[in-house]
């Protein structure tokens, strides 16, 4: 017959018999050995981390904390805004006035010449949309002052960052 080998999970005949070797700890031991190594470590860990970041603190209580030093912030009003708007006195905007819309056909286009009629989705006398910088900020009408057109504005639109705040009339 052939002999059987046990497996791992299995104790073979004679460690059944005989008792565990008194010289190597139970499992359980071992283990609470290695985890209070582990505390351990972390632990100075911990403490290397409080001492070496600045705002961080070492040790649960926080008994090691000092007050940080923060520059001292001039130049505002209080309210947020600039003491003075003239830094962007020379900034570029591009302005764009909108009399209506229209599609047409690249057919259609390629037959335009002088004199021909292009008819917008608006009527004379509607508002024009007034965009800077491609957002749409007010609506106005159009005026001819000496020879040249112009645009009253009637309405500053509300933006999304405004929203709290009522909208402006002209008028």
């Amino acid at each position: 017959m052939a002999e059987e080998t046990p497996t791992p999970n299995q104790p073979t005949p004679e460690s059944a018999s005989t008792p565990p070797d008194s010289s190597t700890p139970p499992v359980s031991e071992q283990a609470e050995e290695a985890l209070d190594a582990a505390q351990a470590a972390v632990s100075s860990l911990a403490g290397d981390v409080g001492t070496r970041g600045p705002g961080v603190v070492s040790g649960a209580a926080g008994g090691d904390a000092k007050p940080v030093d923060l520059p001292a912030f001039s130049g505002g009003t209080g309210n947020g805004a600039p003491a003075s708007i003239d830094l962007l006195s020379d900034v570029s905007l591009q302005v764009k006035i909108e009399l209506g819309r229209t599609r047409m056909l690249v057919e259609d286009v390629l037959r335009l010449a002088d004199g021909a009629v292009v008819e917008l989705d608006k009527l004379a006398g509607d508002p024009v949309d007034i965009y800077v910088n491609e957002r749409h900020v007010a609506r106005g009408e159009v005026l001819v002052l000496n020879d040249n057109f112009c645009v009253r504005i009637n309405e500053i639109l509300e933006s999304p960052l405004d929203a709290k705040q009522p909208v402006k009339q002209a008028g």
